[in-house]
């Protein structure tokens, strides 16, 4: 034990000197932004109209994106890691896409398909009358399309985690699948289950490539916060900072909320 210890905290000149000048390319412009953050007049700029509907507009539809990721994600979350599905790594990987491809092309992608033109849009507009692209419900679809891989991800390593006994006896005792689904299924990866809900919600809420190409920008029906930072860059850099300084609080809230999970971890 002794030795392990010694050999864990050797730390080579080599080895600490890009560590540290990493750590400050992360974290230096971050605290610049709260050094140079408005303060004085914080308050005021937050209650103010713009940035209070933008602010609503966000939570608003990062919490029904959120909800659309939970309703679709589980399941699904479920298939990927207890199913008997042939073709389960292309599956995965075609889940996982979302998480590499740029944003602007997932709008784009989007509206391709769920344009008025698009190969299930046409049909939504000429059927129902429904049009999704430039709306708010299109914020919604666009931040769902982004953020569900992060609910998926983690409901399914908590899936695989968990132990299949619990299920196998709740089965010999006569419960049905869905009954063991819901009773004794969902319980048990409840933390996973949490902790995708909240980075769903937070990549939902930061969302900005796939919203503006989507769904536009609109003020009070499309311009959610990271839009209206790159409005206010433009024409009132302080309201930019505000609003930055308040998706990094809710960042830096949903990390320490996972802290456990992903940061303790070790």
């Amino acid at each position: 034990m002794v030795r392990r210890g010694r050999v864990r905290g050797r730390m080579p000149l080599v080895l600490v000197l890009p560590a540290v000048l990493g750590l400050a390319f992360l974290v230096v412009p971050l605290l610049g932004l709260l050094l140079r953050a408005p303060w004085a007049t914080l308050p005021e700029r937050l209650f103010s109209a713009e940035v209070g509907q933008a602010l609503r507009l966000s939570v608003v539809c990062a919490s029904l994106a959120t909800v659309i990721c939970l309703v679709l994600g589980i399941p699904l979350a479920w298939v990927l890691a207890r199913g008997d599905v042939p073709g389960r790594g292309v599956l995965r990987a075609l889940v996982t896409v979302p998480l590499v491809l740029p944003p602007v092309v997932g709008g784009v992608a989007l509206l391709l398909v769920l344009g008025r033109r698009g190969v299930v849009g046409q049909w939504l507009d000429s059927w129902f009358g429904v049009s999704l692209p430039f709306t708010t419900a299109g914020v919604v679809v666009a931040e769902a399309f982004v953020a569900m891989p992060f609910l998926v991800i983690s409901v399914e390593g908590a899936l695989r985690a968990a132990d299949p006994r619990f299920e196998e006896a709740a089965a010999t005792l006569g419960a049905s699948r869905w009954l063991t689904f819901r009773r004794v299924t969902l319980p048990s990866v409840a933390p996973g289950v949490v902790a995708g809900t909240v980075l769903c919600w937070a990549r939902a809420l930061g969302e900005f490539g796939a919203t503006i190409t989507f769904a536009g920008n609109f003020p009070g029906e499309t311009t959610t916060m990271p839009l209206a930072v790159y409005l206010a860059l433009e024409s009132d850099p302080d309201a930019a900072i505000v609003l930055s300084v308040v998706l990094l609080a809710v960042s830096v809230t949903v990390l320490a909320s996972l802290r456990d999970r992903w940061v303790g971890g070790s």
